[in-house]
């Protein structure tokens, strides 16, 4: 487990903890939103990293934009970086963004 992936463990037991303990449903609603865009950046992070772990021209991108070499560390702070230019938009706009868009694309010198 990866600290990324110990993160939403965390942010995740934090939830359920509050559901359970009937607490207050706009911390529960902004905790699960939070949870939803971290793990929406996670998994493109994974998609990218393994992408690029084959493709030489992502990782020359990653290290032009300055982000440096091809590490899970580096890919993130890529990805978390571009989602957070997207469009802002209502939560399901903005985790669908992340989803739909194309970072190995923005990735391309």
């Amino acid at each position: 487990m990866d600290d990324y992936q110990k993160e939403i463990a965390d942010l995740e037991t934090q939830v359920e903890q509050l559901v359970e303990a009937e607490g207050d449903a706009k911390t529960i609603a902004e905790f699960s939103m939070q949870l939803d865009i971290l793990k929406a950046i996670y998994a493109r992070t994974m998609d990218l990293y393994t992408r690029g772990q084959k493709d030489e021209g992502l990782r020359y991108g990653l290290r032009i934009q300055g982000y440096g070499d091809w590490t899970i560390d580096n890919v993130y702070a890529f990805v978390y970086e571009r989602a957070v230019e997207l469009e802002p938009n209502a939560h399901h706009a903005f985790v669908g963004g992340i989803k739909a868009a194309d970072f190995a694309l923005m990735l391309n010198p």
